[in-house]
């Protein structure tokens, strides 16, 4: 028997379905804040169910993408009915499956419960079909580390290991009442006609699981340099900035075109900017000061 547990993140609800079994406060502690008493939910998001025995995994695949991440050993693979994923948290450990339809409403999920990593790869096949799921509704899961100071959220993208969680961190040191939202996978929805960007379950090595939501007050791509320099995106560059960002199937024509959609009214109403800088008080500082520049200046031409 499965037994179903709804969670609500940035406003949309989801189903997940295992066995009666499974301690899932035990395997998704992250999920805590998340937790949703929606069972008369007619139209979730998605819904993922263990399903051991599905033949879905075992069809024939085309390979689009293989990475090594902070979900582990990741392969996506297309087949005739949707998309399959591959996931190993260790280089020589269990291999975790998981299928869904092309759309990511419905998503089938082959665990091995007796890998002392199962919560993680659980957690990380739902970090999977979310971030998929909410482009057909308009949502943007990001990578970026995202803090809230005076009512207003901003977000700090960059590769990895560029400084984003340093970033934010200084802004906590040297703005009062600066607050962490999410260090690594926040969400971003336009309502409304207002940018929005939601705390989630998924916060990289940082613990920070906050079920929050604020405005964007702005969107910073850094790199590290040897002196500290703001440079403002508009249009096409702010499109650029904040795209490598997203969560997308880009071998998808139809989900990378819904995301593409979303990112041109994004671009076109909150503050972007490129911040080349030393990891120091004076990048913070120069920050806050240019993306305040540019929301001043939007004010005055509301």
């Amino acid at each position: 028997m499965l037994k179903e547990q709804f969670f609500r993140v940035a406003d949309f609800t989801f189903e997940v379905c295992m066995p009666e079994e499974w301690d899932i406060e035990r395997l998704l502690p992250s999920f805590r804040p998340f937790r949703h008493d929606d069972s008369h939910c007619n139209a979730p998001l998605f819904r993922l169910a263990e399903s051991s025995a599905s033949d879905l995994f075992r069809e024939e695949s085309v390979l689009l993408e293989e990475s090594v991440n902070d979900m582990g050993y990741v392969r996506l693979l297309r087949t005739s009915t949707g998309y399959r994923t591959e996931i190993r948290f260790t280089a020589d450990g269990t291999v975790h499956y998981l299928h869904t339809d092309p759309h990511f409403t419905s998503a089938e999920a082959r665990i091995c419960r007796d890998d002392p990593y199962a919560g993680e790869v659980l957690s990380s096949m739902l970090r999977i079909v979310f971030s998929q799921a909410v482009v057909y509704h308009g949502g943007i899961s990001v990578h970026a580390a995202t803090v809230v100071l005076d009512g207003k959220a901003y977000l700090f993208m960059g590769k990895s290991g560029t400084g984003k969680s340093t970033h934010a961190t200084l802004w906590r040191e040297f703005f009062p009442g600066c607050m962490l939202l999410n260090d690594d996978n926040p969400v971003i929805r336009i309502v409304n006609g207002r940018a929005m960007v939601y705390g989630s379950p998924w916060s990289g090595k940082t613990p920070c699981y906050k079920n929050l939501c604020y405005p964007i007050g702005g969107i910073v791509r850094l790199g590290q340099a040897k002196e500290n320099r703001f440079i403002r995106q508009e249009d096409v560059g702010a499109f650029i900035a904040v795209l490598p960002g997203c969560s997308v199937i880009r071998q998808d024509p139809d989900q990378y075109g819904r995301l593409c959609d979303t990112l041109v009214h994004l671009a076109g109403q909150v503050a972007v900017g490129r911040l080349e800088c030393l990891p120091d008080r004076q990048a913070a500082i120069l920050c806050r000061k240019e993306i305040n520049r540019i929301n001043q200046h939007y004010q005055k031409n509301e």
